[in-house]
C-alpha cells in the first residue's frame, strides 16, 4: 500500500512489475530484529527449580546443624565420662573407635537430612510425565517444560489452526432469499427448486480455481485455496458431480480473481446452445452488479429496494458472526459474446450469498472454560482483523465483557504507563506483528511476574516462543524454526492438548510436593530421635547402616513410588502456583508436623519404656529394643508413604492398584525389611524379632494412617 510500501526479504511477488529500493540489510531488517530477539535470555531457571533450590538449601543447613550438635553432645559425653574416671589423658583404641562411630552417626544425619533424592524424584516425575504426554499428542523437547506448564498463569494462543481448524467451511447461506445454517443434517437441497440447484452447482463447479480429484486411495480430494475448497465442499454436499459439470459446458473465458476487482468470472457455452456468465466475489461488489434475484420459488424477479435491503442486512449479520461472505450471480448472454470481450460488470441475477468460516475446533470452548476455572488466563494473539478475532474469541469464551480487544498498531504506540494499565485486561490482540507478540509476552513475564505459555506455528513466532516460560509449537502447521524455539510440540495442533499439558505439569508439581512432604517427615523424625537420644542416653538408637537404609526407602524408592502418580481431574480446579507461590504449603506443614510428632512420641516412648513393656532382659535386651525401634520407624514410613499419595483427600487407596510402580515399591520395601531384620543382623546391627514384636511394629506404623486422615480434616 501507499502507507506501507515495504516488503520483507524473501517475499514472493505473484504478478505485476515495479522498481525496488533496498532500505535495510542484515540485523536492521525485520528478519534481523527477529533473530536478535532469539538471542535474548531464555535460559532462566524454571519456577520449580528456584523453589527446590531454596528448600534443599534450608534442609541441608538444618541437617548440618543437627549433625554438628549431635557429634558435639556425643563427644562431650565421652570426655565427661573419661573426666570422671580420671583417664582423660589415656586414650585406648576402643575409645578412638567410639569417636569414629560418633562421627559416622553425625555424617549419617547429614546424609539423611540432605535431600539427595530430590533431583531423582524430579527427574523421574518429569520423565514419567514426558512419556505419558507423548501418548496425549504432546512431544516434550525440554524436560523442565513439563512442570513449567503446570505453573503457568497465562496462555497466549494463536487463532488460526490452534483455536480454529484452519479449514474454511460454508456455515451459513442465503440461497434464493432463504437464510439457512449449513450442517451435515441441513435440508438445503430439498428446499431448492431443481432449476435453482442446477444453476448453483454450475456456478460453484465452473467458476472456480479449485479442483476435485481422485487420489491414490480412490477417495475424492479437493485442491485449491481454503475459500475455493469450502465452496466445492458445499457443491459436493448438495449432490453435485464436479467432473460432470465441467464437461457439460464448454469454457469460453476465465477472468481470475484479483484484489482490485475482488471477484472472478467465467463464460460458458451451454450444451443446448446459448451463453451464460457466472461471477462470484466480495458480496457488496457482486450485489451492486445485480439487478435481478432468484426468489424462494426459483423464479427470477427484479431486485427491488426491499429485497436489496434484506440481502444487505444478511451480509452484515454474517460479517458480525466473523463469516467471510461471497455473493454468487449469473447472467444469460443473449446478445452473444466474444472471448476478447471483458465479462460484463452489471445486469447479473443474484443466486445467493454464502458465509464461510474457519470453524472453532471441537472442545476448544470447554478447554478455555477449564483454563479459566484453573486460574489460567487465555489470550488470543492473531494477525486477523479485529472483528473476526473478537467474534472467534467470544465463541471460544476468551473475550469477556470486561476484557479488552486491541490492534497491534495501537498496542505498540502505548507508553509504559498505559501498558501497565491495559495489559492485565487484554484478552484479544488483532493485526499483531511478531514483535507485538514478543513485547506482550515480555511485559507479562517481567512487569506482572506471570508464568507465560505461548503457542505459535510460524517462523515469525520464534521470538515469542523463545521469550516465554514455555513455548508450544504446532506439530502439523508449525515451521522448523518455531519447533526449534519451542519447549513442547503439540502434535495434533489442538488447543485441548495444551490443557492436557497443563494438567500433567500440575501433576508433576503435586507429585514432587508429595515426595518432599514424605521426605521431610522422615528427616524430622530421624534427626530428632538421634539428636535427643544422643543428648539423653549418649548413644543413637538408629545406626549408620539403618539410617542409610531408611534414606534409601525415603529417597530412591520413595521417589519411584510418589513421582509416578497419574494426574487427577480436580487438579484443573485449583489456582496456579505461579512464580512466587510457596512450595511447602500450609497443608504440607500440617501433615509433616502432625505425622512427625506422632512418630517421634512413639519411638521416644519405646526407647524410654520398651524394655519394661516387653519384659526384655539379658545382654541382648538393648539390641532387641533398638531393632524394634528401627522396625517400627520403617513401618511408620511405609504407611506414611501410602498416606502421602494425597495431601488432602482421606481416601488414599483410590486407584492404588492402577499404579503398579507404587505397589511394587511397597512390596519391595517390605520384603527387604524382613531380610534386613531377620537375616542381616551383624551387618545392620539387628536381631530377629518375635511374632508379637513384628505385629506391634506393623500396628504402630498402621496407626499413622488414621492419624494422617485426622490431620487432613484440620483446616489450614
Amino acid at each position: 500500500t501507499v502507507d506501507n510500501p515495504f516488503l520483507l526479504s524473501g517475499t514472493k511477488v505473484q504478478d505485476g512489475s515495479c522498481k525496488m529500493l533496498v532500505t535495510t540489510v542484515g540485523m536492521r531488517t525485520q528478519w534481523g530484529k527477529l533473530l536478535a530477539t532469539l538471542s535474548e535470555g531464555g535460559d532462566d531457571e524454571t519456577p520449580l527449580q528456584v523453589k527446590l533450590n531454596g528448600v534443599a538449601t534450608i534442609i541441608g543447613k538444618i541437617g548440618l546443624f543437627f549433625a554438628v550438635v549431635t557429634f558435639a553432645v556425643l563427644v562431650n559425653g565421652l570426655i565427661t565420662r573419661k573426666w570422671r574416671e580420671g583417664t582423660y589423658w589415656y586414650w585406648a583404641g576402643d575409645e578412638a573407635l567410639e569417636l569414629l562411630e560418633y562421627f559416622a552417626v553425625a555424617v549419617t544425619i547429614v546424609v539423611v537430612a540432605v535431600p539427595e533424592g530430590l533431583p531423582l524424584a524430579v527427574t523421574l516425575s518429569l520423565a514419567f510425565a514426558m512419556k505419558k504426554m507423548m501418548n496425549d499428542k504432546a512431544l516434550v523437547r525440554h524436560l523442565a517444560a513439563c512442570e513449567t506448564m503446570g505453573s503457568s498463569t497465562t496462555i497466549c494462543s494463536d487463532k488460526t489452526g490452534t483455536l480454529t481448524t484452519n479449514r474454511m467451511t460454508v456455515v451459513k447461506s442465503c440461497i434464493c432469499m432463504n437464510v439457512k445454517e449449513i450442517t451435515k443434517e441441513s435440508s438445503l437441497r430439498s428446499e431448492m427448486s431443481e432449476s435453482s440447484l442446477k444453476l448453483l452447482l454450475q456456478s460453484i463447479f465452473s467458476n472456480t480455481g479449485g479442483e476435485v480429484v481422485i487420489n491414490k486411495q480412490g477417495k475424492l480430494e479437493i485442491l485449491g485455496t481454503p475459500t475455493e475448497t469450502a465452496l466445492l465442499e458445499l457443491g459436493l454436499s448438495l449432490g453435485g458431480d464436479f467432473q460432470s459439470e465441467r464437461q457439460a459446458a464448454k469454457l469460453i473465458k476465465v477472468e481470475p480473481f484479483n484484489s482490485t476487482k475482488k471477484r472472478m468470472g467465467v463464460v460458458l457455452e451451454l450444451p443446448g446452445g446459448g451463453l451464460r456468465a457466472h461471477t462470484k466475489g466480495a458480496s457488496e461488489i457482486v450485489l451492486a452488479a445485480c439487478d435481478k434475484v432468484v426468489n424462494s420459488n426459483g423464479e427470477v424477479v427484479p431486485l427491488n429496494g426491499e429485497l436489496l435491503e434484506h440481502l444487505k442486512v444478511t451480509i452484515n449479520q454474517f460479517a458480525d458472526e466473523a463469516l467471510r461472505t461471497l455473493c454468487l450471480a449469473y447472467m444469460e448472454l443473449e446478445s452473444g459474446f466474444s472471448p476478447n470481450d471483458p465479462i460484463p460488470t452489471e445486469g447479473f441475477t443474484c443466486l445467493g450469498i454464502v458465509g464461510i468460516k474457519d470453524p472453532v475446533r471441537p472442545g476448544v470452548k470447554e478447554s478455555v472454560a477449564i483454563c479459566r476455572s484453573a486460574g489460567i488466563t487465555v489470550r488470543m494473539v492473531t494477525g486477523d482483523n479485529i472483528n473476526t478475532a473478537k467474534a472467534i474469541a467470544r465463541e471460544c469464551g476468551i473475550l469477556t465483557d470486561d476484557g479488552i480487544a486491541i490492534e497491534g498498531p495501537v498496542f505498540r504506540e502505548k507508553s509504559q504507563e498505559e501498558l501497565d494499565k491495559i495489559i492485565p485486561k487484554i484478552q484479544v490482540m488483532a493485526r499483531s506483528s511478531p514483535l507485538d507478540k514478543h513485547t506482550l509476552v515480555k511485559q507479562l513475564r517481567t512487569t506482572f511476574n506471570e508464568v507465560v505459555a505461548v503457542t505459535g506455528d510460524g517462523t515469525n513466532d520464534a521470538p515469542a516462543l523463545h521469550e516465554a516460560d514455555i513455548g508450544l509449537a504446532m506439530g502439523i502447521a508449525g515451521t522448523e524454526v518455531a519447533k526449534e524455539s519451542a519447549d513442547v510440540i503439540i502434535l495434533d495442533d489442538n488447543f485441548s492438548t495444551i490443557v492436557t499439558v497443563a494438567k500433567w505439569g500440575r501433576s508433576v508439581y503435586i507429585n514432587i510436593q508429595k515426595f518432599v512432604q514424605f521426605q521431610l517427615t522422615v528427616n524430622v523424625v530421624a534427626l530428632l530421635v538421634n539428636f535427643f537420644s544422643a543428648c539423653w542416653t549418649g548413644s543413637a538408637p538408629l545406626t549408620a547402616v539403618q539410617l542409610l537404609w531408611v534414606n534409601m526407602i525415603m529417597d530412591t524408592l520413595g521417589a519411584l513410588a510418589l513421582a509416578t502418580e497419574p494426574p487427577k481431574d480436580d487438579l484443573m480446579k485449583r489456582a496456579p502456583v505461579g512464580r512466587h507461590g510457596n512450595f511447602i504449603s500450609n497443608v504440607m506443614w500440617r501433615n509433616i508436623l502432625g505425622q512427625s510428632f506422632y512418630q517421634f512420641m512413639v519411638i521416644w516412648f519405646l526407647q524410654a519404656k520398651g524394655v519394661a513393656l516387653f519384659g526384655l532382659e539379658g545382654p541382648d535386651a538393648e539390641l532387641i529394643l533398638n531393632t524394634l525401634i528401627f522396625n517400627t520407624f520403617v513401618f511408620c514410613q511405609l504407611f506414611n508413604e501410602v498416606s502421602s499419595r494425597d495431601m488432602e483427600e482421606i481416601d488414599v487407596f483410590k486407584g492404588i492398584l492402577d499404579n503398579y510402580v507404587f505397589v511394587s515399591v511397597i512390596a519391595c520395601t517390605l520384603f527387604c525389611q524382613i531380610i534386613i531384620v531377620e537375616y542381616l543382623g551383624t551387618f545392620a546391627s539387628t536381631t530377629p524379632l518375635s511374632f508379637i514384636q513384628w505385629f506391634l511394629s506393623i500396628f504402630i506404623g498402621f496407626l499413622g494412617m488414621p492419624i494422617a486422615a485426622g490431620l487432613k480434616m484440620i483446616p489450614v
